[in-house]
């Protein structure tokens, strides 16, 4: 029963992430595009969907989490016997699973977006000073 749930939330964890970086992938090959403006960009839209695949299933399937319906808890008073997986306990950890897959690829992508804003202000900021000199220049030559 445990290699099933494993298993369980190996794919849950898996088809989230994949339905996330699908959602995800226009928005950030357009942000990197804009902001890196080079051939680089593409491998870094491969990086990002590797991270969100990473930061999901890794947030998803809890090994530790999972630990206790196969090890006997840890009590200094009382031995206690490992968790018996249930159908509501199967309900909760599939529950889990996708929220923990969630929150983990919503913490990266809130941490890249807000490192992707930050580098389009440079770029902006640089663009209006190029901007403002070639206007300088055209008006110095007029």
């Amino acid at each position: 029963m445990f290699f099933s749930l494993l298993l369980a939330t190996l794919l849950i964890s898996v088809a989230v992430s994949f339905t996330v970086a699908r959602l995800f992938k226009g928005s950030i090959e357009h942000i990197l595009d804009r902001v890196l403006s080079d051939s680089i960009y593409h491998a870094w839209v491969r990086y990002l969907m590797f991270a969100i695949y990473v930061v999901g299933i890794s947030n998803g399937v809890r090994i530790w989490d999972l630990e206790r319906y196969i090890s006997p808890g840890v009590s200094s008073r009382v031995p206690q016997e490992p968790l018996v997986l249930t159908s509501e306990r199967w309900v909760l950890e599939v529950y889990r699973t996708m929220i923990g897959t969630l929150q983990g690829i919503a913490w990266l992508l809130l941490v890249f977006f807000v490192f992707a804003l930050i580098a389009f202000v440079i770029v902006r900021i640089g663009e209006m000073k190029y901007r403002s000199k070639r206007e300088q220049q055209g008006a110095e030559r007029a």
